[in-house]
């Protein structure tokens, strides 16, 4: 889905080299570090606190995000510690240095009660009984033991990718306000994407902080996991970015866990809304002829081919937009004589 230029502009037209900070408003820094997937980078951003800094995510917990912490630390940001820490939500780009920087400068931690104890539950491993109800997870949706295997084998990639957290933290509650480098912003929460996603708007300045709830170019994956096999995140993303025009200016400066920043934010919530819109009418049409498995529905959605890793995502999206589908009465379930679960066009 492509922005119309017109109604989203972009005040940078490149981002900072990796391991770089830019100033992106007066005291606050954008940095970017790379990731090992085809979305290659995450931002972060950093605001000046008297004889530190406060931070807004931390980047993956890996090698390469420790060595450009290093240099930044010597070098952009004069040797200045991390004084606070902000984490949006779980995944491990975002809170995956969060016990490195932790044992390093231990800051106060800011997270939302439901992204803090969901990465606490995920650092534990995975127990036989959560590895059972993956594989039935996956089987109802209709994936061969090869790509059931493929899937579980990912498990413990969060554990190799995240280092920790604190063993406390500080609860960052909707409506209250957070100080953050000498700005006052706005708590604003929104599940879909990951449980209690945490974004800031500070509207003295017309600057959000949004995560990964709204990003130029790209739709944030919005998926259904063995963990709640029948919710609706997608219900809850399109009730967040509703919520969000009615609390954030329209011509506030969006600052995104990834891409550029931009301008534009009424006209990218409701081509959201719009493309999310299109993938239902997909589902709906394919689910016409015969009734259809997730699985079935997946190369409806993404047209090329998938590795495991892309198509753990692209099958909890697929689901999520079945599951929000049925739950509007768009769709009617049917289970077939193995166990596989097939959709049908009302």
């Amino acid at each position: 889905m492509k922005d119309d230029a017109e109604l989203i502009r972009h005040p940078f037209s490149e981002a900072p080299d990796n391991g770089t900070v830019r100033e992106v408003a007066p005291g606050v820094l954008w940095l970017r570090l790379p990731l090992p997937y085809a979305l290659d980078h995450v931002n972060l951003y950093l605001f000046e606190e008297g004889d530190g800094w406060a931070l807004f995510d931390t980047g993956l917990g890996d090698d390469v995000s420790r060595n450009c912490w290093d240099r930044l630390l010597r070098g952009p940001l004069g040797g200045k510690p991390i004084v606070r820490l902000v984490v949006s939500h779980f995944h491990p780009d975002h809170v995956g240095l969060a016990g490195w920087l932790h044992e390093r400068f231990a800051p106060p931690l800011h997270m939302t009660q439901s992204e803090y104890f969901y990465a606490k539950l995920l650092q534990q491993g995975r127990d036989p009984q959560a590895l059972e109800a993956q594989e039935t997870f996956y089987q109802s949706g209709g994936l061969s033991p090869d790509e059931i295997q493929q899937m579980l084998g990912r498990g413990l990639s969060y554990l190799n990718r995240t280092t920790g957290l604190a063993p406390s933290f500080e609860r960052m509650i909707p409506g209250q306000t957070l100080r953050l480098g000498g700005r006052d912003w706005r708590i604003l929460t929104g599940g879909g994407h990951s449980p209690e996603q945490a974004m800031l708007y500070c509207a003295a300045d017309r600057l959000f902080l949004a995560a990964d709830q709204v990003i130029a170019r790209i739709s944030p994956n919005v998926s259904v996991s063995a963990m709640q096999p029948k919710a609706d995140p997608l219900g809850l993303y399109l009730s967040s970015l509703a919520a969000i025009r009615e609390e954030v200016a329209a011509d506030a400066l969006v600052l995104s866990g990834h891409r550029l920043p931009f301008y534009g934010l009424d006209h990218r919530t409701r081509a959201l809304e719009a493309h999310h819109a299109d993938r239902c009418a997909q589902i709906d049409e394919a689910c016409r002829a015969k009734p259809l498995s997730c699985k079935e529905l997946v190369p409806v959605l993404f047209r090329r081919a998938l590795d495991s890793h892309q198509l753990s995502f692209a099958f909890g999206e697929a689901l999520a937009h079945i599951n929000h589908m049925v739950g509007r009465g768009e769709l009617r379930t049917e289970t077939r004589a193995d166990g596989v679960l097939a959709y049908h066009s009302v």
